[in-house]
């Protein structure tokens, strides 16, 4: 199973190839390893507004990045400044899961300091053992 540090561009999307507008731009869309959460996608968004080259992700799909530049020449550094992106993207994702889990565990905590039959029942409850 795949996981949020696995997310990588692993090439184009071969329904859409690159195409040079008379514009002058070229749209790209780049595949992703796998589809990622949603969160993930807006995440990834937010950070590709300011480019030069803003990018997105469907948030119907979650797997494909779309973006363009004006010349041929730039797209090998458009393909690293996403590649950077994404690698921002999966560690700050992943900090939002850790704090996420660090409070809840911190509410378990004080839930089995309760006083009283509702304290008893907690400290029961979370001393269960579920293994076969």
């Amino acid at each position: 199973m795949e996981g949020i540090s696995d997310i990588r561009i692993v090439g184009m999307d071969e329904t859409r190839p690159p195409r040079i507008r008379k514009e002058p731009y070229i749209d790209l869309c780049f595949r992703l390893s796998h589809k990622v959460p949603l969160d993930w996608c807006r995440d990834f968004t937010a950070l590709q507004s300011k480019q030069v080259f803003p990018s997105k992700i469907n948030t119907d799909e979650c797997l494909y990045i779309e973006t363009w530049v004006r010349l041929p020449s730039e797209i090998a550094g458009q393909l690293q400044m996403l590649k950077n992106t994404i690698k921002e993207c999966n560690a700050s994702y992943i900090r939002k899961i850790e704090a996420s889990q660090r409070d809840r565990d911190s509410g378990n905590d004080e839930l089995l300091k309760a006083e009283g039959p509702q304290g008893d029942l907690n400290r029961i409850i979370a001393g269960l053992d579920f293994s076969e």
